[in-house]
């Protein structure tokens, strides 16, 4: 093979395993304030580019773009939002365009990248509530997590299996000594 093969190849394998996340999704802006410092002086981060993420909480369609209601969690590595009962607040994503209701649905998980663009008070039940807003520039609906239904030990063995091929005397050396044979 000539290098330029061994190039390509190369080239084919890394894009075969390249991630489905987009890359600003992946890196991180640097200096990215969390939720909580942002909500508490919104006017000094305004502009401030972020990455965000966490659990859908709602979604309201406009007339040009769709505001997402984010129930904020810490990123893990990938930045994927952790699965954790921990959350630095909310926020709003206002992303330019239509998303769907039932495909952007309550409890999935998003991560988003963009710029702060001031606050806005909405209620939580009766609940007065600051969300800082976030304008996206780009952002990545994960796929759920999927969920095992063991009820035991997942290494578990019925007690009614039986191996057809289960031999009791394979790794006994003195097999031939005993009074019978199968």
């Amino acid at each position: 093979m000539t290098r330029l093969g061994v190039a390509l190849m190369g080239a084919a394998l890394l894009a075969a395993c390249a991630s489905p996340v987009p890359q600003p999704i992946r890196n991180a802006p640097a200096g990215s304030p969390l939720v909580g410092e942002v909500r508490s002086n919104v006017e000094r981060y305004i502009g401030t580019r972020v990455r965000w993420g966490g659990t859908i909480a709602n979604v309201a369609n406009r007339e040009s773009e769709t505001w997402l209601e984010i129930v904020a969690r810490d990123l893990q590595d990938n930045a994927r939002p952790s699965e954790s009962d921990r959350s630095h607040g909310r926020f709003i994503a206002r992303v330019e365009g239509f998303l769907d209701p039932a495909i952007y649905s309550n409890d999935r998980q998003i991560t988003v990248v963009g710029s702060i663009d001031g606050q806005r008070t909405r209620t939580i039940d009766e609940y007065e509530y600051e969300y800082p807003v976030v304008d996206v520039e780009s952002y990545y609906l994960w796929e759920p997590l999927h969920e095992y239904g063991y009820t035991r030990h997942p290494y578990y063995y019925s007690p009614y299996f039986y191996d057809p091929f289960y031999d009791p005397f394979f790794y006994d050396p003195f097999y031939w000594r005993r009074p019978y044979f199968y």
